[in-house]
């Protein structure tokens, strides 16, 4: 990496680590009410949260599955080496596919919050660049579906370009240009401070119409916060 890039890299990094002061924030939301008896008037107030208007439901978006419409967004800060991004991947993602992006009602889009190092920070940039030829999804897939089941697997550039060739990417030449472009390390660098400034401090982390979901979960806590953020969008 060059001296321009390792300083862009710190400058993501600092921002990351941030997060130590913003994650009061975040203990604010998970504890919003202090009570069970809270829980309908949070549902029912979520569409006001600042939290829920940080969905950019951009058409066009290819970091994005799902309607732009939908009356549900869930927003995912994510790392590509990140062994519990690669589990929700894997076991969680494509029933709620099956449930509720196909049915109209979830719309997911990515956030790349890369805390892992400099590998994770070319796994972003390498996202971006299949995103850019409209292969994001089964390139996430591709790598979570490979990533071991505890610690972070290694993602050298030349395994990142593998990646690419075996999604179906031809155009190899126009990948790595999307990878090193200046505008690639800002979108990420966007995504990063924004979750760092609502106090996201690991990954997954994910917001449901603006209710926070810590980890990779099991199915039923999804389940039951996407049904409660869709009755009150109703």
């Amino acid at each position: 990496m060059s001296g321009a890039g390792k300083k862009k890299w710190l400058n993501v990094t600092a921002v990351v680590l941030a997060v130590v002061a913003a994650f009061l924030l975040g203990s604010m939301l998970t504890s919003q009410g202090g009570s069970d008896q809270a829980a309908p008037q949070q549902a029912e107030k979520q569409q006001e949260s600042p939290l829920a208007r940080l969905a950019r439901r951009a058409p066009d978006d290819p970091l994005a599955l799902g309607r732009h419409d939908a009356p549900v967004v869930m927003l995912n800060y994510s790392d590509f080496r990140c062994p519990f991004c690669a589990k929700f991947t894997r076991d969680i993602e494509p029933e709620l596919i099956k449930r509720y992006v196909d049915a109209g009602v979830l719309r997911i889009e990515w956030r790349d919050f890369p805390i892992f190092g400099e590998e994770s920070l070319g796994a972003s940039r390498a996202g971006r660049a299949a995103a850019a030829q409209g292969k994001f999804w089964e390139y996430v897939g591709t790598i979570h579906q490979d990533a071991p089941e505890k610690g972070h697997p290694s993602l050298p550039r030349d395994k990142l370009v593998d990646y690419a060739k075996q999604v179906g990417i031809t155009d190899i030449a126009k990948f790595e240009a999307d990878m090193n472009a200046p505008a690639t390390l800002e979108a990420i660098r966007a995504d990063a401070m924004e979750g760092s400034q609502i106090g996201v401090s690991s990954t997954p982390t994910f917001l449901v119409n603006g209710e926070p979901i810590l980890g990779a979960q099991p199915l039923d806590q999804f389940v039951q916060t996407i049904e409660r953020a869709e009755a009150a969008a109703r």
